[in-house]
Protein backbone atom coordinates (compact mmCIF):
# COMPACT_ATOMS: atom_id res chain seq x y z
CA UNK A 1 0.00 0.00 0.00
CA UNK A 2 1.30 3.49 -0.89
CA UNK A 3 0.19 6.36 1.32
CA UNK A 4 0.54 10.07 0.58
CA UNK A 5 0.44 12.06 3.77
CA UNK A 6 -0.94 15.57 3.43
CA UNK A 7 -0.13 17.67 6.43
CA UNK A 8 1.45 21.04 7.14
CA UNK A 9 4.66 19.28 8.08
CA UNK A 10 4.82 16.80 5.19
CA UNK A 11 3.42 18.00 1.88
CA UNK A 12 5.26 16.29 -0.96
CA UNK A 13 4.80 17.64 -4.44
CA UNK A 14 6.69 14.87 -6.16
CA UNK A 15 6.71 11.11 -5.64
CA UNK A 16 9.38 8.92 -7.16
CA UNK A 17 9.11 5.16 -7.58
CA UNK A 18 12.48 3.46 -7.54
CA UNK A 19 12.91 -0.08 -8.75
CA UNK A 20 15.78 -2.36 -9.57
CA UNK A 21 17.45 -2.73 -12.03
CA UNK A 22 15.84 0.26 -13.66
CA UNK A 23 14.23 3.32 -12.14
CA UNK A 24 10.74 4.49 -12.89
CA UNK A 25 10.01 8.12 -11.97
CA UNK A 26 6.53 9.50 -12.02
CA UNK A 27 5.72 13.11 -11.33
CA UNK A 28 2.81 14.27 -9.27
CA UNK A 29 2.38 17.99 -9.89
CA UNK A 30 0.03 20.55 -8.50
CA UNK A 31 -2.19 20.01 -11.54
CA UNK A 32 -2.70 16.40 -10.42
CA UNK A 33 -3.60 17.56 -6.96
CA UNK A 34 -6.13 20.06 -8.26
CA UNK A 35 -7.74 17.30 -10.32
CA UNK A 36 -9.52 16.14 -7.18
CA UNK A 37 -12.41 18.28 -8.31
CA UNK A 38 -12.84 16.03 -11.32
CA UNK A 39 -13.51 13.05 -9.06
CA UNK A 40 -16.57 14.76 -7.67
CA UNK A 41 -15.05 15.80 -4.37
CA UNK A 42 -16.60 19.06 -3.10
CA UNK A 43 -14.17 21.88 -2.47
CA UNK A 44 -14.53 23.17 1.07
CA UNK A 45 -14.80 26.86 1.75
CA UNK A 46 -11.38 26.81 3.31
CA UNK A 47 -8.73 24.96 1.32
CA UNK A 48 -6.41 25.08 4.28
CA UNK A 49 -8.53 22.79 6.45
CA UNK A 50 -6.94 19.42 7.30
CA UNK A 51 -10.06 17.55 6.10
CA UNK A 52 -9.80 19.09 2.63
CA UNK A 53 -6.12 18.30 2.38
CA UNK A 54 -6.86 14.66 3.29
CA UNK A 55 -9.44 14.37 0.53
CA UNK A 56 -7.16 16.07 -1.94
CA UNK A 57 -4.35 13.66 -1.15
CA UNK A 58 -6.59 10.60 -1.54
CA UNK A 59 -7.86 11.79 -4.91
CA UNK A 60 -4.39 12.57 -6.14
CA UNK A 61 -3.31 9.08 -5.13
CA UNK A 62 -6.04 7.68 -7.39
CA UNK A 63 -4.71 9.65 -10.36
CA UNK A 64 -1.19 8.56 -9.58
CA UNK A 65 -2.35 4.94 -9.51
CA UNK A 66 -4.01 5.29 -12.92
CA UNK A 67 -0.86 6.72 -14.47
CA UNK A 68 1.22 3.95 -13.04
CA UNK A 69 -1.10 1.31 -14.48
CA UNK A 70 -1.02 3.00 -17.88
CA UNK A 71 2.77 3.09 -18.05
CA UNK A 72 4.70 0.14 -19.50
CA UNK A 73 6.14 -2.22 -16.91
CA UNK A 74 9.64 -3.54 -17.50
CA UNK A 75 10.72 -6.87 -16.18
CA UNK A 76 11.40 -6.48 -12.50
CA UNK A 77 13.23 -8.59 -9.99
CA UNK A 78 11.37 -10.24 -7.18
CA UNK A 79 12.84 -8.00 -4.52
CA UNK A 80 11.15 -7.66 -1.14
CA UNK A 81 8.64 -4.85 -0.82
CA UNK A 82 9.37 -1.93 1.44
CA UNK A 83 8.42 1.71 1.69
CA UNK A 84 10.70 4.42 2.98
CA UNK A 85 10.57 8.16 3.29
CA UNK A 86 13.81 9.95 2.62
CA UNK A 87 14.90 13.22 4.10
CA UNK A 88 13.81 14.97 0.92
CA UNK A 89 10.23 13.91 1.66
CA UNK A 90 10.03 11.35 -1.17
CA UNK A 91 8.39 7.93 -0.93
CA UNK A 92 10.32 5.08 -2.48
CA UNK A 93 9.15 1.61 -3.50
CA UNK A 94 11.76 -1.04 -4.30
CA UNK A 95 9.61 -3.96 -5.42
CA UNK A 96 7.37 -4.73 -8.38
CA UNK A 97 4.90 -6.12 -5.88
CA UNK A 98 4.13 -2.63 -4.68
CA UNK A 99 3.60 -1.42 -8.22
CA UNK A 100 1.42 -4.37 -9.08
CA UNK A 101 -0.68 -3.82 -6.00
CA UNK A 102 -1.41 -0.31 -7.19
CA UNK A 103 -2.73 -1.67 -10.46
CA UNK A 104 -4.92 -4.24 -8.76
CA UNK A 105 -3.21 -7.34 -10.19
CA UNK A 106 0.15 -8.49 -11.45
CA UNK A 107 0.69 -10.72 -14.48
CA UNK A 108 4.37 -10.91 -13.59
CA UNK A 109 4.02 -12.85 -10.35
CA UNK A 110 2.13 -16.16 -10.45
CA UNK A 111 0.91 -18.01 -7.42
CA UNK A 112 2.43 -21.43 -7.04
CA UNK A 113 0.19 -24.47 -6.80
CA UNK A 114 0.04 -25.73 -3.18
CA UNK A 115 2.01 -28.82 -2.38
CA UNK A 116 -0.01 -32.00 -2.85
CA UNK A 117 -1.24 -33.41 0.43
CA UNK A 118 -0.56 -37.04 1.21
CA UNK A 119 -3.45 -38.23 3.38
CA UNK A 120 -2.45 -41.27 5.43
CA UNK A 121 -4.58 -44.36 4.93
CA UNK A 122 -4.31 -45.51 8.53
CA UNK A 123 -7.77 -44.14 9.29
CA UNK A 124 -9.29 -46.73 7.00
CA UNK A 125 -8.00 -49.49 9.23
CA UNK A 126 -10.92 -48.81 11.54
CA UNK A 127 -13.17 -50.41 8.94
CA UNK A 128 -11.24 -53.64 8.82
CA UNK A 129 -12.76 -56.63 10.64
CA UNK A 130 -11.24 -57.58 13.99
CA UNK A 131 -8.46 -60.12 13.89
CA UNK A 132 -10.57 -62.83 15.52
CA UNK A 133 -13.60 -62.19 13.27
CA UNK A 134 -14.81 -65.03 11.09
CA UNK A 135 -15.54 -62.53 8.31
CA UNK A 136 -18.92 -64.04 7.48
CA UNK A 137 -21.54 -61.86 5.82
CA UNK A 138 -24.36 -64.40 5.87
CA UNK A 139 -25.24 -67.42 7.99
CA UNK A 140 -28.03 -69.86 7.30
CA UNK A 141 -29.18 -73.18 8.66
CA UNK A 142 -32.24 -75.32 8.02
CA UNK A 143 -33.97 -78.41 9.36
CA UNK A 144 -37.50 -79.74 9.44
CA UNK A 145 -38.15 -78.00 12.76
CA UNK A 146 -36.45 -74.63 12.35
CA UNK A 147 -34.66 -72.34 9.90
CA UNK A 148 -32.39 -69.38 10.53
CA UNK A 149 -30.85 -66.69 8.35
CA UNK A 150 -28.46 -63.96 9.52
CA UNK A 151 -27.07 -61.13 7.42
CA UNK A 152 -24.41 -58.60 8.28
CA UNK A 153 -25.35 -54.91 8.14
CA UNK A 154 -24.16 -52.91 5.18
CA UNK A 155 -22.00 -50.62 7.34
CA UNK A 156 -20.83 -53.22 9.82
CA UNK A 157 -17.25 -54.46 9.85
CA UNK A 158 -18.22 -57.63 11.71
CA UNK A 159 -21.29 -59.80 12.13
CA UNK A 160 -22.28 -59.20 15.76
CA UNK A 161 -25.43 -61.37 15.73
CA UNK A 162 -25.33 -65.00 16.79
CA UNK A 163 -27.91 -67.76 17.05
CA UNK A 164 -28.27 -71.05 18.85
CA UNK A 165 -30.40 -74.13 18.16
CA UNK A 166 -30.25 -77.39 20.10
CA UNK A 167 -32.64 -80.24 19.27
CA UNK A 168 -33.50 -83.56 20.93
CA UNK A 169 -32.22 -82.51 24.32
CA UNK A 170 -31.70 -85.35 26.74
CA UNK A 171 -32.67 -87.65 23.88
CA UNK A 172 -36.22 -86.28 23.81
CA UNK A 173 -37.38 -85.02 20.38
CA UNK A 174 -39.95 -82.83 22.15
CA UNK A 175 -37.24 -80.82 23.95
CA UNK A 176 -35.30 -78.03 22.26
CA UNK A 177 -33.63 -74.69 22.84
CA UNK A 178 -33.44 -71.75 20.43
CA UNK A 179 -31.93 -68.29 20.76
CA UNK A 180 -31.06 -65.10 18.90
CA UNK A 181 -28.34 -62.86 20.31
CA UNK A 182 -27.82 -59.30 19.06
CA UNK A 183 -24.38 -58.10 20.13
CA UNK A 184 -23.21 -54.51 20.45
CA UNK A 185 -19.67 -53.25 20.94
CA UNK A 186 -18.34 -56.38 19.25
CA UNK A 187 -19.38 -60.01 19.02
CA UNK A 188 -17.75 -61.27 22.22
CA UNK A 189 -20.90 -61.19 24.33
CA UNK A 190 -23.24 -62.61 21.69
CA UNK A 191 -20.80 -65.41 20.91
CA UNK A 192 -20.39 -66.24 24.60
CA UNK A 193 -24.16 -66.40 25.12
CA UNK A 194 -24.75 -68.54 22.04
CA UNK A 195 -22.43 -71.15 23.53
CA UNK A 196 -23.38 -70.95 27.21
CA UNK A 197 -26.81 -69.46 27.85
CA UNK A 198 -28.69 -72.45 26.49
CA UNK A 199 -26.73 -74.87 28.66
CA UNK A 200 -27.34 -72.79 31.78
CA UNK A 201 -31.07 -72.45 31.14
CA UNK A 202 -31.47 -76.11 30.29
CA UNK A 203 -29.54 -77.10 33.37
CA UNK A 204 -32.05 -75.15 35.44
CA UNK A 205 -35.21 -76.26 33.60
CA UNK A 206 -34.99 -79.44 31.56
CA UNK A 207 -33.17 -81.47 34.12
CA UNK A 208 -35.82 -80.48 36.64
CA UNK A 209 -33.57 -78.54 38.98
CA UNK A 210 -36.36 -76.07 39.65
CA UNK A 211 -38.53 -78.87 41.03
CA UNK A 212 -35.80 -80.04 43.39
CA UNK A 213 -35.21 -76.52 44.68
CA UNK A 214 -38.90 -75.69 44.85
CA UNK A 215 -38.69 -72.72 42.42
CA UNK A 216 -40.90 -72.01 39.41
CA UNK A 217 -39.78 -72.13 35.83
CA UNK A 218 -39.55 -68.34 35.45
CA UNK A 219 -37.08 -68.24 38.30
CA UNK A 220 -35.10 -71.07 36.74
CA UNK A 221 -34.74 -69.18 33.44
CA UNK A 222 -33.82 -66.04 35.36
CA UNK A 223 -31.06 -67.91 37.15
CA UNK A 224 -29.72 -69.13 33.80
CA UNK A 225 -29.53 -65.58 32.44
CA UNK A 226 -27.91 -64.15 35.57
CA UNK A 227 -25.38 -66.95 35.72
CA UNK A 228 -24.37 -66.37 32.10
CA UNK A 229 -24.05 -62.65 32.74
CA UNK A 230 -21.86 -63.18 35.81
CA UNK A 231 -19.56 -65.55 33.95
CA UNK A 232 -19.18 -63.20 31.00
CA UNK A 233 -18.29 -60.28 33.25
CA UNK A 234 -15.47 -62.36 34.68
CA UNK A 235 -13.99 -62.52 31.17
CA UNK A 236 -13.27 -58.78 31.50
CA UNK A 237 -14.24 -58.09 27.89
CA UNK A 238 -16.11 -55.10 26.51
CA UNK A 239 -19.47 -55.22 24.81
CA UNK A 240 -22.85 -56.70 25.52
CA UNK A 241 -25.75 -58.47 23.87
CA UNK A 242 -29.54 -58.57 23.78
CA UNK A 243 -31.18 -62.00 23.95
CA UNK A 244 -34.40 -63.75 23.06
CA UNK A 245 -34.70 -67.46 23.81
CA UNK A 246 -37.31 -70.16 23.46
CA UNK A 247 -37.36 -73.46 25.34
CA UNK A 248 -39.76 -76.22 24.31
CA UNK A 249 -40.53 -78.78 26.98
CA UNK A 250 -43.48 -81.11 27.55
CA UNK A 251 -45.65 -79.21 25.09
CA UNK A 252 -44.88 -75.86 26.74
CA UNK A 253 -43.24 -72.91 25.05
CA UNK A 254 -41.07 -70.85 27.41
CA UNK A 255 -40.01 -67.54 25.82
CA UNK A 256 -37.68 -65.05 27.53
CA UNK A 257 -35.90 -61.88 26.48
CA UNK A 258 -33.52 -59.21 27.76
CA UNK A 259 -33.17 -56.24 25.43
CA UNK A 260 -34.89 -55.46 22.15
CA UNK A 261 -34.81 -58.88 20.45
CA UNK A 262 -38.39 -60.03 19.99
CA UNK A 263 -40.50 -63.17 19.74
CA UNK A 264 -43.72 -63.12 17.69
CA UNK A 265 -45.98 -66.14 17.21
CA UNK A 266 -48.47 -66.82 14.45
CA UNK A 267 -51.73 -67.86 16.10
CA UNK A 268 -54.00 -68.90 13.22
CA UNK A 269 -52.46 -66.11 11.14
CA UNK A 270 -52.69 -63.42 13.82
CA UNK A 271 -49.46 -61.94 15.20
CA UNK A 272 -49.04 -62.46 18.93
CA UNK A 273 -46.03 -60.80 20.57
CA UNK A 274 -44.65 -62.96 23.38
CA UNK A 275 -42.02 -60.45 24.52
CA UNK A 276 -41.77 -56.74 25.20
CA UNK A 277 -38.71 -54.73 24.18
CA UNK A 278 -36.57 -53.39 27.00
CA UNK A 279 -35.81 -49.84 26.00
CA UNK A 280 -35.06 -46.76 28.13
CA UNK A 281 -38.20 -45.13 26.75
CA UNK A 282 -40.41 -47.69 28.48
CA UNK A 283 -41.98 -46.02 31.48
CA UNK A 284 -41.21 -48.78 33.98
CA UNK A 285 -37.64 -49.12 32.69
CA UNK A 286 -37.11 -45.36 32.89
CA UNK A 287 -38.38 -45.30 36.48
CA UNK A 288 -36.09 -48.18 37.42
CA UNK A 289 -33.04 -46.49 35.90
CA UNK A 290 -33.74 -43.14 37.54
CA UNK A 291 -34.36 -44.76 40.91
CA UNK A 292 -30.81 -46.17 40.68
CA UNK A 293 -29.30 -42.76 40.00
CA UNK A 294 -29.12 -43.03 36.20
CA UNK A 295 -30.74 -40.89 33.56
CA UNK A 296 -32.49 -41.33 30.25
CA UNK A 297 -32.40 -38.78 27.46
CA UNK A 298 -33.36 -38.57 23.79
CA UNK A 299 -30.48 -38.17 21.37
CA UNK A 300 -31.39 -37.67 17.68
CA UNK A 301 -34.76 -39.29 18.15
CA UNK A 302 -33.45 -42.32 20.08
CA UNK A 303 -33.90 -42.74 23.84
CA UNK A 304 -30.64 -43.78 25.47
CA UNK A 305 -29.44 -44.83 28.87
CA UNK A 306 -26.72 -42.51 30.22
CA UNK A 307 -26.63 -40.95 26.75
CA UNK A 308 -25.09 -44.16 25.40
CA UNK A 309 -27.03 -47.42 25.15
CA UNK A 310 -30.41 -47.73 23.41
CA UNK A 311 -31.48 -50.79 25.46
CA UNK A 312 -32.01 -51.12 29.19
CA UNK A 313 -31.44 -54.86 29.68
CA UNK A 314 -28.92 -57.33 28.35
CA UNK A 315 -25.93 -59.48 29.16
CA UNK A 316 -22.56 -57.78 29.53
CA UNK A 317 -22.05 -53.98 29.32
CA UNK A 318 -19.89 -53.91 32.44
CA UNK A 319 -19.47 -50.12 32.33
CA UNK A 320 -23.26 -49.70 32.64
CA UNK A 321 -23.99 -52.73 34.81
CA UNK A 322 -25.53 -50.59 37.54
CA UNK A 323 -28.47 -49.90 35.23
CA UNK A 324 -28.31 -52.54 32.47
CA UNK A 325 -29.60 -55.68 34.14
CA UNK A 326 -29.59 -59.20 32.75
CA UNK A 327 -32.88 -60.20 34.35
CA UNK A 328 -35.25 -61.46 31.62
CA UNK A 329 -39.02 -61.33 31.29
CA UNK A 330 -40.55 -64.76 30.66
CA UNK A 331 -43.83 -65.95 29.12
CA UNK A 332 -45.12 -69.52 29.18
CA UNK A 333 -47.82 -70.75 26.82
CA UNK A 334 -49.25 -74.13 26.00
CA UNK A 335 -48.60 -75.13 22.39
CA UNK A 336 -51.97 -75.63 20.71
CA UNK A 337 -52.92 -76.57 17.12
CA UNK A 338 -53.51 -72.87 16.39
CA UNK A 339 -49.88 -72.11 17.26
CA UNK A 340 -48.35 -72.30 13.81
CA UNK A 341 -44.81 -70.94 14.00
CA UNK A 342 -42.66 -68.65 16.12
CA UNK A 343 -40.35 -65.88 14.84
CA UNK A 344 -37.30 -64.95 16.92
CA UNK A 345 -35.49 -61.93 15.46
CA UNK A 346 -33.12 -59.13 16.31
CA UNK A 347 -34.16 -55.49 16.21
CA UNK A 348 -32.67 -55.18 12.73
CA UNK A 349 -35.92 -56.74 11.50
CA UNK A 350 -38.42 -55.16 13.88
CA UNK A 351 -37.23 -51.60 13.22
CA UNK A 352 -38.44 -51.91 9.62
CA UNK A 353 -41.12 -54.61 9.69
CA UNK A 354 -44.03 -54.73 12.15
CA UNK A 355 -45.31 -57.88 13.84
CA UNK A 356 -48.36 -58.59 11.69
CA UNK A 357 -46.52 -57.79 8.48
CA UNK A 358 -43.82 -60.30 9.38
CA UNK A 359 -46.43 -63.00 10.01
CA UNK A 360 -48.27 -62.22 6.78
CA UNK A 361 -45.06 -62.53 4.74
CA UNK A 362 -43.78 -65.69 6.41
CA UNK A 363 -47.05 -67.62 6.74
CA UNK A 364 -47.59 -68.63 3.08
CA UNK A 365 -44.06 -70.04 2.95
CA UNK A 366 -44.11 -71.71 6.36
CA UNK A 367 -47.60 -73.20 6.12
CA UNK A 368 -47.43 -74.47 2.56
CA UNK A 369 -48.84 -78.02 2.81
CA UNK A 370 -46.95 -79.22 -0.25
CA UNK A 371 -43.51 -77.79 0.28
CA UNK A 372 -43.00 -75.52 3.30
CA UNK A 373 -39.94 -73.30 3.08
CA UNK A 374 -39.30 -71.42 6.32
CA UNK A 375 -35.75 -70.60 5.22
CA UNK A 376 -37.14 -68.71 2.25
CA UNK A 377 -39.42 -66.88 4.67
CA UNK A 378 -36.42 -65.90 6.80
CA UNK A 379 -34.55 -64.57 3.77
CA UNK A 380 -37.57 -62.70 2.49
CA UNK A 381 -38.00 -60.91 5.82
CA UNK A 382 -34.32 -60.01 6.03
CA UNK A 383 -34.21 -58.70 2.47
CA UNK A 384 -37.36 -56.67 3.05
CA UNK A 385 -35.76 -54.95 6.03
CA UNK A 386 -32.61 -54.25 4.01
CA UNK A 387 -34.65 -52.81 1.14
CA UNK A 388 -36.26 -50.41 3.59
CA UNK A 389 -32.91 -49.02 4.64
CA UNK A 390 -31.76 -51.14 7.56
CA UNK A 391 -28.01 -50.87 8.17
CA UNK A 392 -28.03 -53.18 11.19
CA UNK A 393 -27.26 -56.88 11.42
CA UNK A 394 -30.47 -58.83 10.90
CA UNK A 395 -31.17 -62.33 12.22
CA UNK A 396 -34.42 -64.25 11.82
CA UNK A 397 -35.15 -67.70 13.23
CA UNK A 398 -38.45 -69.48 12.56
CA UNK A 399 -39.59 -72.48 14.62
CA UNK A 400 -42.29 -74.78 13.28
CA UNK A 401 -44.38 -75.30 16.41
CA UNK A 402 -46.47 -78.05 14.92
CA UNK A 403 -43.61 -80.47 15.60
CA UNK A 404 -43.82 -79.81 19.34
CA UNK A 405 -47.51 -80.43 19.97
CA UNK A 406 -47.86 -82.62 23.04
CA UNK A 407 -48.99 -86.10 22.11
CA UNK A 408 -52.20 -87.14 23.90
Amino acid sequence: MLAVVSSPVFSPTRISLKTSPGNIALGLTQQHLSAALVDGLPLPASSSSPFWRSQRGASSLGIFKKELCASPSPTLDSAPTYLSRSSSSSVSCSSPVAASNLCGSSPLLKRKRPTRLDIPMSGLLAYEPPVDSDGRREVEAESARYSVYCKRGRKRVEMEDRHSASLDLCGDPQMAFFGIFDGHGGSKASHFCSENLGDHILEETIIGKEEKLGINIEEAVRNGYLRTDAEFLKENVKGGTCCVTAVVRNGDLIVSNAGDCRAVMSFSGAAKALTSDHRPSREDEKDRIESLGGYVDCCRGVWRLQGSLAVSRGIGDSHLKQWVIAEPETSIIKIEPECEFLILASDGLWEKVNNQEAIDIARPLCMDPQRPSPLSACKKLVNLSVSRGSMDDISVLIIQLGHYLKQV
